[in-house]
C-alpha cells in the first residue's frame, strides 16, 4: 500500500468511533515500473483483527507512515516483505509490525506444505483413465512424497532443537469471534513424523501400485487430502479447527474406501465406516463442549488455563474413549476397521491402519495428558481393561481370518490394544505421583505407536504386492511365492518378525519397554491396580505369543510350500518403486530394533513436556544399551543381538557349505498319504484349528460341521467352520434393528393429520411447562 492509504483507513476508523469493528486487511501488489505499490481494502468479514498504531519510517528524512504487512506473508515469502520501500523516499522500511496474523516461520512452512497437499488433490481431479492416472497420477504421488519428506524433516529438526518453544499461529478464518489457531509442540511434531514418514513411503509405493489399480482415478484426488487432514489435526490448537480437520481426514478416507464402489463389500464397508465416524465425531464434539464450558473457551490454551473438576474430567474421558477410541479401533468400537481397511487400496490401507489410528491415539494423549488437567487413578484401571481386551480379541480375530488384508486389519486392533495398555499404565502411574514410571510407560506407548506404523505399513505393502502379482488375497489360493517374489517375501518376513515382537527388531524393543512398565506395577499403592496390572501383563504376553502364531501362519501359507492356484504359480515381482518402499521400511525395522535410541531420543522431549520428567536414565553407552531403570538389573541391547544373530547365521551357512555333500535328500514324510499335490498341504484353516478349538468355542462360538459319506459312497466329504462375531451380533445388530424399528414408526408421522400434529405440539408444550416447574433453577 502507499503511504497515504493507511492514513485514509485510520481516519475512517476515527469517524466510526472507538467501538466500531476493525477491518481485516487484504494486501495485493500491483506491479509497476517503479517501486511496488501496496493497496489495502477493508473486507466486510466478521473476524477483524485490531488496527495497528501508526509507525514511522525508519529513515529520519521521511515523515510518511510505514507500509502495513503481516508476519505470515513475510514468513511465507521468505523475508521478501522486509525489503518493502517507502513510497516517497524509496528506502527500506524496517519496523514492519502487524499482530493480526502471527507465527514463526517453521509452523508457517508446515502449513504451506499442507496447502500444497490440498493443491495436489485438485491436480488429482485431472487424472485420466490411463494406467496410474497418467501425468496427474505421477504428479500427485511425487508431489506428496516431496511434501511429506519436507514435513518429516521439519518435525525431526524441531524435536532435535533444544529450547525450540511452542510456536503458534492465528489465521483469520473459522467461526465468528474464533480464529483458526495452530500450534507446534513436541507431541504434535512426534506424530507429524509418524504421519509424514509413512505418508511419503505410501506415495512412493503408489507410484508403482497405481499402474495396476483400476480405481486410480478415484483415489488420486483424495490421497493428498487425506494426508493434509491428518497433518492439520496434529497442528490444530482449538476445538473448531481440530474437528474440522478431523472431518476432512474422515471424509477423505471414507471416499478412498469407496473408490471400489462396484464391489458390494466396499459399499458396505464404506457405509459402516461413515456411520461409526459420525458417531465418533459426535462424541468428540461433546468432549470439547464439556472442556470449553459455558464460557466457550474452545482454544486449547483456554482449556489448559481452566482445569476441569473430577466429575467433568471423567465425563470427558468417556466421550474421548468413544470418539477417538472408535477411530483407533478399540474393542468393542472396532467393527468398522476390519471392513474398511481391506476395502481400500493397499497403500491407503497402510495409511489408515498404520497412521490414521495413531492420529486417534494422539487425540487421547492430547486430551488426557495436556487438556483435561485432572487424572484419577481408576482411569488407568478402565484404560488397562480396554487395552487388554482389545489386544487379546484382536489377535484371536486375526488368527481366524483367511483373507490376508482382513488378517492385517485385525492385527491392527491388537497393536492398538498394546498401545492403550501403555497409556493406561502411564495414567495410573501419573495419578499415583510416580512420574518416572509414568514417563516410562508413556515413552513405551509412543515408541510402539511409531514401530507399529512402520511394520504394519510394510505388511500392507507386502499384501498389496501379492494382490498385484496374483490378484488373490485368500491365503488358501497362494503359496510358493518366495521363489517368484523373493524381495517381497524378505520384506514381508521382516514385517512378520517385527510384529511378532521377535528380537532384535523394533517390535520387540517397544513391547519390552511396555513389559518393563508392567513389572513396575507393584509400586502402586492402590490394591486394585496391583492386582490388575499382573493380569494385564499376562494377557499382553499371551497376545504377543498368539501374534507369533498368526504371522507364522500368514507367511508360511502365503510364501512357503507350493502354489495352490494358477494365479500364484504365475506370480512375478512388482515394480521398483513398490519394492523400494518396502525395502526402506524393512531396513528401518532392523535399525530401530538395533538402535532404539534413535527414536526414543525424539520421544523423550514429548514425555518430558507432558509428564514433567525425562525417562530412561543416562548411561555411559546410551546408543548401545537400553536401560529403563538404573535401579533394576534389566537392560537390552538390540545391536549386540543383531550382531550375534548375523554371526550365528554366518557360521551355520559356513558349516552347511562344508557338509552339504553329506546331506541325503528324500521326499518328506506325508503322514501315510500318497497324494503329494498342492491341495494336500496345510491350509490356513487347518493351521488355526488348534487355536480355534481352544479359544474359538467361547470367544467366537465356533462350530465345526463334518459331513463324511458312508463307506462305498463316492460323494465328496465336506468340512465347514461356522464362527460368530459376538460384538457385532449382540451389540451392533440389536442397535441397528432398534433404529430401524424407530425409523419405521417415526416415518408414519409424515402422513399424520392436522389434528395429530396439533396434539403433538400441545403435548410437547405441556412437557416443557412441567420441566420448567419441576427443574430447580
Amino acid at each position: 500500500m502507499g503511504c497515504r492509504s493507511y492514513q485514509h483507513l485510520a481516519a475512517a476508523q476515527t469517524r466510526l468511533g472507538p467501538q466500531a469493528p476493525n477491518p481485516i486487511f487484504v494486501v495485493n501488489k500491483r506491479v509497476s515500473k517503479g517501486p511496488g505499490l501496496w493497496r489495502v481494502w477493508a473486507a466486510p468479514t466478521r473476524y477483524r483483527p485490531p488496527l495497528m498504531p501508526q509507525s514511522n519510517c525508519s529513515q529520519k528524512n521521511c515523515s510518511k507512515k510505514a507500509d502495513l504487512t503481516s508476519s505470515l506473508m513475510r514468513e511465507c515469502i521468505g523475508e521478501l516483505l522486509a525489503g518493502i520501500r517507502c513510497a516517497r523516499c524509496n528506502r527500506p522500511i524496517l519496523n514492519l509490525r502487524y499482530h493480526g496474523i502471527r507465527g514463526p516461520s517453521l509452523l508457517t512452512g508446515l502449513l504451506f506444505g499442507i496447502a500444497i497437499l490440498w493443491l495436489l488433490g485438485a491436480v488429482g481431479l485431472t487424472a485420466t483413465r490411463q494406467p496410474g492416472g497418467g501425468l496427474a497420477g505421477w504428479a500427485v504421488y511425487a508431489g506428496s512424497l516431496a511434501v511429506c519428506a519436507f514435513l518429516a524433516v521439519a518435525a525431526v529438526s524441531f524435536l532435535l532443537e533444544e529450547n525450540a518453544g511452542t510456536p503458534t499461529l492465528i489465521l483469520p478464518f473459522g467461526l465468528p469471534m474464533l480464529a483458526a489457531h495452530f500450534r507446534l509442540d513436541d507431541l504434535a511434531a512426534y506424530f507429524l513424523l509418524i504421519v509424514d514418514a509413512v505418508g511419503g513411503l505410501a506415495a512412493l509405493y503408489g507410484l508403482g501400485y497405481g499402474r495396476h489399480d483400476g480405481d486410480a482415478v478415484r483415489v488420486l484426488p483424495f490421497f493428498p487430502v487425506f494426508l493434509a487432514g491428518m497433518n492439520l489435526v496434529l497442528l490444530a490448537d482449538d476445538a473448531y479447527t481440530f474437528m474440522l480437520s478431523w472431518e476432512f481426514m474422515s471424509v477423505a478416507s471414507w471416499l478412498l474406501v469407496l473408490s471400489s464402489h462396484q464391489k458390494q463389500e466396499s459399499r458396505r464397508a464404506a457405509h459402516i465406516y461413515l456411520l461409526m465416524a459420525a458417531f465418533g465425531t459426535a462424541a468428540l464434539i461433546a468432549a470439547f463442549g464439556v472442556m470449553g464450558g459455558v464460557d466457550g473457551g474452545f482454544t486449547f490454551a483456554a482449556m489448559r488455563a481452566h482445569p476441569l473438576s473430577p466429575t467433568l474430567a471423567t465425563l470427558v474421558l468417556g466421550f474421548l474413549l468413544v470418539g477417538a477410541g472408535s477411530k483407533a479401533g478399540v474393542v468393542p468400537l472396532h467393527a468398522w476397521l476390519p471392513l474398511a481397511h481391506p476395502a481400500a487400496p493397499s497403500h491407503v490401507s497402510a495409511l489408515m491402519s498404520g497412521v490414521m489410528t495413531k492420529v486417534a491415539i494422539y487425540a487421547i494423549i492430547r486430551v488426557v495428558f495436556d487438556l483435561a488437567g485432572h487424572i484419577e487413578w481408576w482411569w488407568g484401571l478402565v484404560v488397562l481393561a480396554l487395552g487388554a481386551a482389545t489386544a487379546l480379541l484382536g489377535v484371536l480375530y486375526a488368527i481366524m481370518q483367511e483373507d490376508m488384508k482382513t488378517l492385517l486389519a485385525y492385527s491392527t486392533v491388537e497393536n492398538i490394544g498394546i498401545i492403550v495398555i501403555g497409556l493406561g499404565l502411564a495414567i495410573a502411574f501419573q495419578a499415583e505421583g510416580a512420574k518416572m514410571l509414568a514417563g516410562l510407560a508413556l515413552l513405551a506407548a509412543l515408541f510402539h505407536a511409531f514401530n507399529h506404523a512402520l511394520y504394519k505399513s510394510l505388511l500392507f505393502f507386502g499384501a498389496g504386492a501379492v494382490l498385484t502379482a496374483t490378484g488373490q488375497r485368500n491365503l488358501d489360493r497362494l503359496g510358493g511365492l518366495i521363489h517368484r517374489m523373493p524381495h517381497t517375501a524378505l520384506a514381508f518376513l521382516i514385517g512378520c518378525a517385527a510384529i511378532s515382537a521377535l528380537p532384535p527388531l523394533n517390535g520387540f524393543a517397544s513391547e519390552w519397554l511396555i513389559l518393563q512398565a508392567v513389572l513396575s506395577g507393584p509400586q502402586l499403592s492402590q490394591w486394585s491396580l496391583q492386582l490388575a496390572i499382573p493380569v494385564v501383563g499376562a494377557l499382553l504376553v499371551l497376545a504377543t505369543a498368539l501374534a507369533s502364531v498368526c504371522f507364522v501362519r500368514a507367511f508360511g501359507i502365503a510364501f512357503l510350500g507350493r502354489a495352490r492356484s494358477p494365479d500364484a504359480a504365475g506370480a512375478h515381482e512388482v515394480a521398483v518403486s513398490m519394492r523400494s518402499a518396502m525395502a526402506v521400511i524393512a531396513a528401518a525395522c532392523v535399525i530401530l530394533g538395533a538402535l532404539p535410541m534413535t527414536v526414543l531420543s525424539l520421544a523423550r522431549p514429548v514425555v518430558q513436556s507432558l509428564v514433567g520428567v525425562a525417562p530412561l536414565p543416562v548411561t555411559p553407552l546410551p546408543w548401545l544399551w537400553l536401560v529403563p531403570d538404573i535401579n533394576r538389573a534389566s537392560s537390552y541391547s538390540g545391536l549386540i543381538l543383531l550382531v550375534g544373530f548375523l554371526v550365528t547365521a554366518g557360521v551355520v551357512q559356513f558349516v552347511r557349505r562344508i557338509v552339504s555333500g553329506r546331506v541325503r535328500r528324500s521326499a518328506p514324510w506325508g503322514c501315510g498319504f500318497p497324494d503329494t499335490g498342492p491341495t494336500a498341504q496345510y491350509t490356513a484353516s487347518s493351521f488355526a484349528q488348534p487355536i480355534r478349538r481352544v479359544f474359538g468355542t467361547t470367544v467366537f462360538h465356533a462350530t465345526e460341521v463334518v459331513i463324511m459319506p458312508e463307506p462305498g459312497d463316492t460323494s465328496p466329504a465336506s468340512f465347514t467352520v461356522v464362527m460368530h462375531d459376538l460384538v457385532w451380533e449382540r451389540l451392533y445388530r440389536p442397535v441397528g434393528l432398534g433404529l430401524a424399528w424407530c425409523t419405521v414408526r417415526i416415518s408414519a408421522l409424515q402422513n399424520a393429520s392436522i389434528r395429530e400434529y396439533l396434539a403433538l405440539m400441545f403435548g410437547a408444550l405441556v412437557v416443557l411447562l412441567i420441566a420448567i416447574v419441576v427443574v430447580p433453577r
